[in-house]
């Protein structure tokens, strides 16, 4: 969407040139070149000015970020979801089970991005897809969208970073524990989906697990990623003897649940633009519930000691 932001510049801020404030700010080389081919894209005390100018106190800056050309490969489909915030800058919504998160082969009308398309054409809007982090097409719960490319290129810093925290739920055969796995991810060979541990030629990922309660050989597990590898909560779960249940790629034993068990529970970041801490929690599935009910698990009782196993994270860094 087309946004417009308006800068007052103080004394501490004056002698920097407009590219030298707007950068620290998080306007990439690619958006500032994009506000250059812009009308109106920069404004200094409300006239056209080039990035070069020096900024003086009490100037007033003011940003024009136009939308770009939408994404006109993604048909626009009404593919379900669950909107859990949303401003100007950013959505966080809630993605059901068997939605991938973007089109490919056999994948045409029935993802995410079709179902933003869909939203975004009924309320007239300019639709370009900017999903930050993702979720294998089985996984449930917790995604952010930026809005425009300023959010959108902060959002994936703040992933580059690792500021976005991300806490999954899992239910898994056998009994983890707690603790952390470090073990490098790479394909299987072969395979173009498939993943397995590989300490020659894997890439370094990093998974904190905390069983929450156990029963009938099973476990529910509370995981927090460091890194952000394909299919790393599941290879990581199978490498330590404890899959995920209904995993068809990985353990494929349906006899509780159609789908891994996986969720992506709760989501922590600091708002793109205003720097506020926010953090949003998405309820467990049915499936899961299901699940859990069937093997005498007490989710409330697990609920109530993942956000004490939150807290304690949360005072150790």
């Amino acid at each position: 969407m087309d946004r417009t932001f308006t800068y007052h510049i103080s004394p501490e801020e004056s002698d920097r040139t407009i590219t030298q404030y707007l950068r620290p700010l998080g306007y990439s080389r690619h958006i500032l070149t994009q506000l250059k081919q812009t009308e109106g894209g920069i404004l200094l005390n409300g006239k056209p000015a080039f990035t070069n100018v020096s900024l003086k106190a009490g100037d007033v800056l003011t940003i024009f970020l136009k939308e770009q050309a939408p994404s006109e490969n993604i048909p626009p489909a009404p593919v379900p979801f669950s909107l859990v915030y949303e401003d100007q800058d950013l959505l966080v919504v809630n993605k059901p089970a068997d939605t991938p998160i973007h089109p490919s082969i056999n994948n045409h009308l029935n993802t995410l991005a079709n179902g933003m398309a869909f939203r975004c054409a009924a309320a007239g809007e300019p639709f370009v897809y900017r999903c930050i982090n993702r979720l294998d097409r089985d996984t449930t719960g917790l995604l952010i969208l930026a809005r425009h490319a300023l959010s959108g290129a902060i959002l994936s810093g703040q992933m580059r970073r690792r500021q976005i925290h991300r806490t999954y739920l899992a239910i898994v055969k056998g009994n983890p524990g707690s603790g952390t796995v470090t073990a490098p991810i790479g394909r299987v060979p072969g395979s173009l989906v498939e993943r397995r541990i590989d300490f020659a030629e894997g890439e370094p990922a990093t998974t904190h697990f905390q069983t929450l309660c156990s029963g009938g050989g099973h476990a529910l597990v509370s995981l927090q990623l460091e890194t952000g590898r394909t299919h790393q909560i599941r290879v990581h779960m199978g490498y330590l003897g404890c899959p995920l249940i209904g995993d068809y790629l990985y353990f494929p034993d349906r006899s509780l649940m159609g789908r891994q068990a996986l969720h992506s529970w709760k989501l922590e970041f600091s708002h793109p633009i205003t720097g506020e801490p926010l953090s949003f929690a998405a309820p467990l599935p049915e499936d899961m519930r299901r699940a859990l009910a069937s093997l005498s698990l007490d989710w409330p009782m697990a609920e109530k000691k993942t956000a004490l196993v939150i807290s304690l994270l949360a005072l150790k860094k």
